[in-house]
Formats: C-alpha cells, sequence, structure tokens
C-alpha cells in the first residue's frame, strides 16, 4: 500500500522520499515501480527526515498499536518544532488523540488518518479522512486532497 501511495504523490507532481526498515525493499521499488519517476530512497530514518522539506510530511504506513509508538519514539530525535507525523493505518481513535497531546508538547503536529480504498484506493485515488492536530491542514491539504479519489463533481474524497 505504501509503495502505490508513493507512486499517486509522484503522478500528482508531489516529490516523495521513501523508506523502509528492511532497505532492500527500497531499493527495490527505486529500480522498479518507481524507475522513472521523481521518487527518491533513503537508507535511514535520518537520511530520510534530512531530504524533507519543512515543515517535514511524514506519513507512517505501519501496523496500528505499538509499532506507531516505536516508530515514533525513533522519530522524533530527528525532527524540530512543526514537523507533522501522519499515522495511515487506521489506529484506533484514543490511540491518535494521546500521540496529538503527547507530540504537540514536543512542538511536533500529528494526525491520524484512515485510508480507505486498499491497494488499488492507495495508487489511484484513496478516501482519506485526517483528523488530530488541525494546525497540520493547510500543511497537508494540497496533498491529501490532490492524490484522493474524486467524486462527480471533481470534490476530492477527503477533508478535515
Amino acid at each position: 500500500m505504501g509503495q502505490n501511495l508513493i507512486l499517486n504523490m509522484n503522478d500528482h507532481g508531489f516529490v516523495v522520499c521513501a523508506f523502509n526498515r528492511t532497505v532492500s525493499k527500497v531499493d527495490d521499488f527505486l529500480a522498479n515501480e518507481a524507475k522513472g519517476t521523481k521518487v527518491v530512497g533513503a537508507q535511514s530514518l535520518k537520511e530520510m527526515v534530512s531530504k524533507l522539506k519543512k515543515p517535514r510530511r511524514i506519513i507512517l504506513l505501519v501496523k496500528a498499536g505499538q509499532a506507531v509508538d516505536d516508530f515514533i519514539e525513533k522519530l522524533v530525535p530527528l525532527l524540530d518544532t512543526g514537523d507533522i507525523i501522519i499515522d495511515g493505518g487506521n489506529s484506533e481513535y484514543r490511540d491518535t488523540t494521546r500521540r496529538c497531546r503527547d507530540l504537540k508538547a514536543k512542538g511536533i503536529l500529528f494526525v491520524g488518518s484512515g485510508v480507505s480504498g486498499g491497494e488499488e484506493g492507495a495508487r489511484y485515488g484513496p478516501s482519506l479522512m485526517p483528523g488530530g492536530n488541525k494546525e497540520a491542514w493547510p500543511h497537508i491539504k494540497t496533498i491529501f486532497q490532490g492524490i484522493a479519489a474524486k467524486v462527480g463533481t471533481g470534490e476530492p474524497c477527503c477533508d478535515w
């Protein structure tokens, strides 16, 4: 799903940096599905963060629960005030509320977002349901509404 979301963002003019804990997956992705695109890769979290424009917008697509918290814990020391972490793993709303509160105290904005439509939706237009620290919305709105599915009138299937 992550690869398809990255390709969707690329198709809509956004430059994306791909990272996976299994570095060979990034290498394979760049050599195959993302070949000829503007997608860039990173071999480490530190490298990924260094390649992102501020405010950094980082989408996590990991299993809901402890894995999200573990990843956030690794990311926070690398981020600056105003950076944004987006959980695209359909986490439980109480976890999103807790993460919003805890990260805001550190100056980092958190968004929890449902991503509906499966792998094909991720590639060609998911329904996105973001919520969390509303101050993040102006920084992600163009991306989210750009890649989202559209209804007949062209209205994106995404709003705060």
